[in-house]
């Protein structure tokens, strides 16, 4: 074996110099120099040194390690050690991920389906969903030359992959006509359907999937459960006249009621959704051909129960935001991390511009904004939440201005005046009114045109106010729910006009006027009705405890020819750490989005026994959930969350859903349940005489009775001491 070896090596080697030889890359040859050629003449020195001069190697390890280098190794190295990881995932048996999450997190709870399934719960009444605003898919029918591709996929929802592709080709598709609220002209994009609809809103993000869940381990199946798909877009009218979706609810119900033995149907509404079946309950007993045609009685006969989740029944403050300046907290502190760059026209983008254009193309969203005006939201100097503050302290059940919300979170209410919805510097909002003197805005004339405003890409009613106009806005300096609708029918005429013709925002002195039969009334419930349905029973269940928009503080934004013009003002801060007061954003109880005199003070106060909002004595119940965030990272958004969309997976939710679809009541499962000053602030809610226009039986209006001739009389003998 040696004998071959060391034949192959002699030959290899031999074939190695007898190439280097020829090539003239020996190494004695190079190595040693020829003492005589120093001795020529400098021209053929060169050409000497050259010809015996040993070739150099490439040396490929001297080479520098760049940046980018750096970048593809690490993006390398993640992605190789993640294939990694799954792989040991899926190949490891079940068990194992299971021991080791239990070793982390201790034992986890059964879901409340599964929990209640054992305690011999099953499926009993048929459940209807409705979703709220945004959660719903929307998918393409017909478009333009750009969304060539796209029929039958997801506009909105899912993974969203179409905006990063096409933006502006997107943003046109998912917005309406501004002229008639419908899709524009070529276009047509329709509400996805299905239980699928809004069970998830993007990838890995639930919206109804965690309650189905839920209501399928209790026994619940596709037929036993509906989803109430509607385009949120739409103004609720609107979607009857386009797409016939009231018609189908109406229908689908029916058809529940029937295939289950007559059993009524248990309805969850959420966030906008409320709204929303509020104006079905009064459209499907109306006399067709403007209604449904089902008679006083329909609701009776097939609704066992409303289950309102996070619930906006009068409004919320973060739509004056997003009407104003498409601004909530997060966008504008986003703002404020990146100044003018989402402003200006900086690559194109046109960010903040593009965002109004198409939020002030949805018409459903003008039902958000506050109902009730001062009387529920405030004045210049009082609020429902300062008042019941300020009345403990001086009964002496609480020594201080903080308002504590249902976690036991602490904000200083010192200086806060949740009244001025929108103040134009913190010295305004907490100046007295007897010391501000306002601009009446309303008879300002616009005309004077921002300069060069017919060149701006994106058309805003803002463009027409001129400079003279935004600085009568802000010298007004504070704005309360009252005034607000006038500070937008100011600064967005044609916008607000469209929405005055679908939504009201006011307190019916007589709910027997016939203009109340008009469907604009009909998703307010201070201006109607609830139906006459004695046997029903209305739930709101709602977060409490997070820090939810109240106010904002704003600013006139540098002069620009396509700008939106006013800002908040995310520099202010209040005096203390616990101020309610953080980044221009005045901060009250509620679930992030809705405040809780919004979700609440209707089932405390409004419905609350035989009133004149509710002649037939519906019960309700004001269920509250403190909000606790998530023990650990595997659990996710929240077992026990209280925010406004998280709560949908709440678990103590859930299982008072599913109490309720398996035939329990309200008592049944324990009546109110209030960590809130709700009922308080529902006693401060009012001006003169307003008790009494809200509570029609029993003691109370006895006692409202008696304290109006109480005052009469006093006011005469004042009146007549001052004579003497």
């Amino acid at each position: 074996m040696s004998k071959p070896l060391s034949f192959y090596r002699s030959y290899f080697l031999s074939k190695t110099m007898f190439l280097r030889r020829r090539n003239g890359t020996d190494s004695s040859k190079t190595r040693v120099a020829d003492p005589n050629i120093e001795k020529d003449g400098a021209d053929n020195d060169d050409k000497k040194k050259d010809q015996y001069k040993m070739p150099q190697r490439r040396n490929y390890g001297s080479k520098k390690w760049s940046c980018w280098d750096n970048c593809c190794w690490f993006i390398g190295f993640i992605c190789s050690i993640w294939w990694f990881c799954l792989f040991l995932y899926n190949t490891m048996p079940d068990s194992i991920p299971q021991f080791v999450t239990m070793a982390i997190t201790g034992p986890l709870p059964d879901p409340p389906g599964v929990k209640l399934r054992k305690e011999g719960l099953t499926a009993n009444h048929p459940v209807v969903l409705v979703p709220g605003v945004v959660t719903g898919g929307l998918e393409l029918w017909e478009g333009r030359h750009c969304a060539e591709g796209l029929l039958g996929k997801r506009l909105w929802g899912g993974s969203f992959g179409e905006f990063y592709k096409r933006p502006l080709c997107w943003l046109e598709h998912i917005s309406l006509d501004n002229d008639t609220g419908f899709d524009p002209p070529g276009i047509r994009v329709r509400p996805v359907t299905g239980l699928v609809a809004a069970d998830y809103f993007a990838t890995g993000y639930f919206v109804w999937a965690v309650v189905i869940a839920n209501l399928a381990h209790i026994g619940y199946e596709e037929k036993s459960l509906y989803m109430a798909a509607y385009d949120w877009r739409l103004s609720f009218q609107n979607t009857e006249i386009r797409d016939q979706s009231l018609t189908r609810i109406k229908s689908n119900i029916e058809l529940l009621v029937a295939t289950h033995g007559g059993k009524k149907v248990v309805v969850l509404p959420h966030s906008m959704g409320v709204q929303y079946f509020l104006h079905f309950m009064k459209w499907v007993e109306t006399p067709a051909p403007r209604g449904g045609g089902g008679g006083p009685d329909w609701c009776a006969k097939h609704i066992k129960a409303i289950m309102n989740i996070g619930a906006p029944f009068l409004g919320s403050p973060k739509s004056i935001a997003l009407h104003f300046s498409i601004e909530v907290r997060d966008i504008a502190a986003l703002r404020a991390q990146a100044p003018g760059l989402l402003d200006k026209d900086v690559l194109g983008l046109q960010t903040f511009k593009h965002l109004m254009r198409m939020f002030r193309t949805w018409d459903a969203t003008f039902s958000m904004i506050p109902k009730g005006g001062e009387t529920i939201w405030g004045g210049l100097d009082w609020s429902p939440e300062t008042e019941t503050v300020n009345n403990s302290a001086k009964k002496g059940t609480d020594n201080s201005t903080r308002n504590t919300g249902g976690n036991g979170n602490i904000c200083d209410t010192k200086g806060v005046n949740y009244g001025r919805l929108i103040s134009f510097s913190k010295d305004w909002a907490e100046t007295h009114s007897s010391k501000i003197e306002r601009v009446d805005f309303k008879h300002v004339a616009k005309g004077d045109k921002l300069t060069n405003s017919s060149n701006c890409d994106i058309w805003l009613e803002y463009h027409e106010m001129g400079n003279r106009a935004i600085k009568a806005v802000a010298d007004h300096k504070v704005y309360t729910a009252g005034s607000i609708l006038d500070l937008l029918h100011y600064v967005a005429p044609k916008l607000m006009a469209r929405g005055a013709s679908h939504f009201s925002y006011g307190i019916a002195d007589d709910l027997d006027d016939p203009k109340y039969d008009q469907y604009k009334y009909w998703s307010n419930p201070l201006e109607t009705k609830l139906p006459n349905a004695p046997d029903m029973e209305i739930y709101s269940l709602y977060g409490v405890g997070l820090p939810t928009e109240r106010g904002y503080i704003y600013k006139v934004a540098p002069p620009s020819d396509c700008s939106i013009p006013f800002q908040i003002d995310t520099s202010v801060d209040g005096d203390s750490e616990d101020s309610c007061l953080k980044g221009g954003v005045f901060s009250g109880d509620g679930d992030e989005t809705v405040p809780i005199i919004s979700a609440g003070f209707m089932c405390a106060k409004g419905w609350r026994g035989k009133t004149r909002f509710n002649p037939s004595g519906i019960r309700t119940y004001n269920r509250e959930y403190k909000h606790a965030p998530p023990a650990n990272l595997l659990e996710g958004r929240g077992t026990q969350s209280g925010s406004h969309v998280d709560l949908l997976g709440n678990f103590a939710l859930i299982e008072d859903v599913l109490r309720v679809a398996a035939g329990a009541t309200g008592e049944d499962i324990g009546g109110d349940r209030v960590y809130s000053d709700i009922f308080k602030c529902g006693h401060f809610c009012r001006h003169f005489g307003m008790s009494v226009k809200f509570e029609k039986t029993g003691f109370e209006v006895l006692e409202n009775v008696l304290v109006s001739i109480l005052c009469v009389v006093l006011k005469k003998e004042h009146k007549e001491m001052t004579s003497h």
